[in-house]
């Protein structure tokens, strides 16, 4: 038995190395999720405080349906919806006012960003689609910055 007490010290070793990893990786796991929701919070509430700007009668989507985008998974489907009809609502309210000087209000932008979310969900592909997501969402939400401070 004295021969198997050195063995069992070092599997319970093991086992507590390993352990600890594992919390290691839950706690940045969490971590990671929870910027992720905090930079979604954070990108809905940019949408949804633009669209608040444009007087009811134009908006094509609510300010509160933007906030569907914080569904996990959902988005694959709804970046389709919101990123073409925030720009729809923008470009309805500048037509209305007689401003043409606005171009598409960001709608090709739009849909080349949820195209390429969509092209993240591939893999290897999402390599290089994700970098290009983040570049097109952060011209998407300057455009619509800058939209809503022109009315």
């Amino acid at each position: 038995m004295t021969t198997l007490q050195p063995l069992l010290a070092a599997s319970e070793a093991d086992a507590t190395g390993i352990g600890g990893i594992a919390a290691l990786v839950g706690v940045v796991l969490l971590f990671g999720l929870f910027i992720g929701l905090a930079v979604n919070a954070v990108v809905c509430w940019i949408i949804s405080s633009a669209l608040e700007r444009i007087p009811a009668e134009h908006r094509k989507i609510s300010p509160g349906q933007v906030w569907l985008l914080m569904i996990p998974c959902f988005p694959i489907i709804w970046n389709f919806v919101v990123f073409q009809r925030v720009p729809a609502s923008f470009k309805s309210h500048f037509d209305s006012v007689g401003r043409g000087d606005v171009g598409d209000c960001g709608a090709a932008v739009g849909l080349w960003y949820s195209i390429v979310t969509v092209a993240c969900c591939i893999p290897l592909l999402n390599y290089i689609a994700g970098p290009a997501a983040l570049v097109l969402l952060i011209l998407n939400l300057v455009k619509f910055h800058d939209l809503k401070n022109r009315i």
